[in-house]
């Protein structure tokens, strides 16, 4: 989930939090989206409005987590975000990433990060 800041003075501050999965049990909040997703297929630069989503449905029920700073991971590849790794791992059925695949496959290479040069060097 990527945030982003409403305070003007704060504009480009920009916060991520994740939630990492295994291959188990389908995932409760990913099955709530699946006919939204499912709409959007072989649809580029089309958005579907699916009403308001409380962050606290994922169910993160974790109190530890990993923090650093870094950047979003595709374009524009904008720096300064604030990363959040929750440690509980949760579960999701092979359906579920299949079809979160087929969602964005046919765009991805429109929607990643362009190979960085190591150590600053060229």
């Amino acid at each position: 989930m990527v945030h982003q800041s409403r305070d003007q003075t704060l504009q480009n501050q920009r916060a991520v939090t994740t939630v990492l999965y295994r291959i188990g049990k389908p995932d409760a909040f990913l099955s709530r989206l699946v006919s939204n997703v499912s709409l959007l297929m072989d649809k580029k630069d089309r958005e579907r409005q699916i009403g308001w989503i409380d962050p606290r449905e994922i169910n993160f029920r974790c109190t530890w987590y990993y923090r650093y700073l870094g950047s979003l991971t595709t374009p524009p590849c904008t720096e300064g975000v604030i990363w959040t790794i929750n440690t509980k791992i949760k579960t999701v059925s092979r359906r579920q990433i299949k079809l979160l695949r087929e969602a964005v496959h046919n765009y991805a290479k429109c929607n990643a990060r362009p190979l960085q040069p190591l150590n600053d060097m060229i």
